[in-house]
């Protein structure tokens, strides 16, 4: 006889793969793993399902790319973005259609950060890796009139830089963190200067490769609420781009002054290969517990 098999307590249904990336479901790592969860792509589970999830970039092109059929009572509809603002078109058709916010902002209903660290109980001994080279950087939309590449401009008449990505030295994904944990610094540059908008470029492609992580995002206060003080170099705290490459080119000279940056590592560890599959499998355990149910006015006013 078969073992018995309790039907889910919460179905979450994912109305289409984020960015049609497919991958498997219900395999949810701790401390996100929940045997009340039952994660879905089948539409056909709609009308049973307790909450819908929507990845804005692949119904923000029109209303008709969300359901048309009839919401059942109590049905959660959450949105889910991890673009920026600036990278987030059509807000307002959201309006009035949803009941919980999903997103790296953290004062989202259910908060999905890119990464987040972790205390290490028992302090350990951080190697640093052995670094030849100086300054690296990877950017694949090269805008010119964007502030990072006007400071990037700017910053590599007074120091050495080695620019990756489209247009610039070619470098396979598999590589990444083994060609930039060779660096001391790492020009960890958002695409548009947003609160709490700290992504990969931060806690995985810097955090994880070991190498330390020069910002230009939110203020330093937005920072720090997340990473130690001492864990980056915000581009904010210079005057000029001159003076900031002078400081980098003396924590160069500076092995003691510059390992300063990596104390912190001793007792809190990045967690940054943060999957599809994590985002949804946290969406379904805070669902359990979601809060009274309301619709949001405007999606947009709030999310700016």
């Amino acid at each position: 006889m078969a073992p018995y098999k309790s039907e889910p307590d919460f179905i979450l249904l994912l109305w289409t793969w984020p960015f049609g990336h497919q991958f498997p479901l219900n395999n949810c790592p701790k401390p996100f793993d929940s045997p009340r969860c039952l994660l879905t792509a089948n539409r056909s589970l709609y009308n049973t399902a307790n909450a819908v999830v929507f990845h804005h970039r692949d119904v923000c092109g029109s209303r008709k790319q969300m359901p048309q059929m009839p919401r059942p009572e109590g049905q959660y509809w959450v949105w889910f973005n991890l673009e920026s603002p600036s990278h987030s078109p059509n807000l307002s058709f959201m309006d009035k259609l949803i009941n919980l916010t999903m997103s790296y902002r953290s004062d989202s209903d259910i908060f999905t950060p890119y990464g987040w660290l972790e205390k290490i109980e028992v302090a350990e001994n951080y190697t640093i890796s052995n670094k030849s080279q100086l300054v690296a950087w990877i950017v694949s939309n090269w805008n010119p009139s964007s502030r990072r590449v006007k400071l990037y401009n700017d910053l590599k008449n007074h120091i050495p830089i080695d620019v990756y990505g489209r247009q610039h030295l070619p470098l396979a994904r598999e590589s990444i963190h083994m060609v930039i944990s060779k660096y001391k610094f790492y020009l960890s540059f958002e695409n548009s200067i947003h609160t709490d908008y700290i992504t990969e470029k931060l806690w995985r492609t810097a955090f994880l490769s070991g190498s330390v992580p020069v910002v230009l995002g939110p203020p330093r206060e937005n920072y720090e609420r997340f990473i130690p003080s001492d864990s980056f170099i915000h581009v904010d705290d210079f005057p000029s781009a001159k003076e900031l490459a002078s400081y980098l080119l003396e924590l160069d000279r500076n092995d003691q002054k510059y390992q300063e940056y990596f104390k912190w590592r001793s007792k809190l560890r990045p967690v940054a290969n943060v999957s599809w599959i994590v985002h949804y499998c946290h969406a379904c355990v805070e669902l359990q517990n979601a809060p009274p149910y309301r619709t949001i006015f405007s999606l947009g006013k709030w999310f700016t």
